[in-house]
């Protein structure tokens, strides 16, 4: 029996096999645990290659683990985190932020994923009144969770209004791959440089088998960062497994290629599908996702055939992901089944 085929998420495609050898290759006699081995020292070289002198790293098992390490470093329990609606933390978490870091989620609306510098002080009330929980943080997801991309300019616009307005940036990169392919910049563009104060770092979407990292480039923040990692249950004992999976994909930049490619693959579906009547595709296709909107009888016929979510069950809007591993042929038969799928039924 024939698997369908996949456009539902990034995390379903397969470990990339440099990162598999990355692991073999570490997997050789004894090192120092909780980070005292060299895998991880030269991913340390690596963070401050690219991000600047006095970044700190601190890899983690996963991405809810990222986004509640980081965010309890620049929270106190009172406090309030400003986010979009549709914003992983908000949505995909499990109430893990709220319920570990003790805040209040804001979540405003946003019909692209991203936030304006206009909503900000609307979110930001009662600053020092008791009775009020205190909005001191904005966290931003790049890419978003609709696929669309912060231009540089847009976050350092925004990191500058939520700096004036005492709020810290921190920045939900699972997707930062796609987002610096789709960019053309380093991630150093389009975060320490535009503003953000600590970064959750994504691998495990972009080829690794289950690694992320907290950025941080404020050395206050990363001396209680490495107890926050302990006390959150994000501390690998035997971290140079971490390690090298980031060091894997960050070496001849393979995080690049894989992004880029899964990017490629999203506008091939893009360009494939605009031709179809009655099709909608409803966000900017900036990275490696499709938003369509779907009759529903084409959608359940497509899912016969191919693995993807119904993101908006009211509205009948599809997601669709790319991966490093999306091959072009699995597109072009995607698209052709579209094609006759909607000329069946509409």
């Amino acid at each position: 029996m024939r698997l369908p085929r996949e456009f539902a998420s990034d995390n379903t495609a397969p470990v990339h096999p440099a990162v598999l050898e990355a692991l073999h290759a570490a997997n050789s006699g004894p090192a120092v645990s909780y980070g005292d081995d060299p895998w991880t020292a030269r991913l340390n070289d690596w963070f401050r290659a690219e991000f600047g002198s006095g970044t700190e790293a601190f890899p983690v098992w996963n991405g809810t683990g990222a986004n509640v390490v980081a965010l309890r470093a620049v929270t106190r329990p009172y406090y309030a985190v400003v986010c979009t609606e549709h914003a992983h933390i908000q949505v995909d978490e499990c109430g893990a932020p709220e319920l570990l870091t003790g805040c209040k989620l804001i979540d405003l609306p946003s019909p692209d994923g991203k936030v304006t510098p206009d909503q900000l002080p609307g979110a930001v009330k009662g600053l020092g009144n008791e009775h009020h929980v205190q909005a001191k943080v904005l966290s931003i997801s790049q890419t978003t969770e609709y696929g669309t991309a912060y231009s540089l300019a847009e976050i350092t616009a925004l990191c500058v209004r939520a700096h004036e307005l005492g709020l810290r940036v921190h920045l939900d990169g699972a997707r930062i791959a796609n987002a610096a392919a789709s960019l053309g910049a380093p991630f150093r563009a389009f975060t320490r440089d535009a503003g953000v104060d600590i970064l959750s770092f994504g691998a495990t979407k972009n080829g690794g088998m289950g690694a992320e990292a907290v950025v941080v480039f404020d050395p206050a923040l990363a001396t209680e960062l490495k107890f926050l990692r302990k006390q959150s249950t994000q501390l690998a004992s035997k971290m140079r497994y971490l390690s090298a999976q980031l060091l894997a994909l960050a070496e001849h930049d393979l995080w690049l290629a894989n992004a880029a490619h899964a990017n490629a693959m999203a506008r091939r579906l893009a360009a494939g599908i605009r031709p179809i009547p009655g099709l909608t595709i409803t966000q900017a296709v900036d990275a490696n996702a499709v938003f369509v909107l779907l009759p529903r009888e084409v959608a359940r016929a497509l899912q016969q055939q191919f693995h993807f979510y119904i993101w908006n069950e009211t509205t009948g809007e599809a997601r669709w992901m790319t991966s490093w591993a999306t091959a072009p042929e699995d597109v072009d038969e995607f698209v052709a089944a579209i094609a006759t799928e909607m000329k069946r039924t509409t």
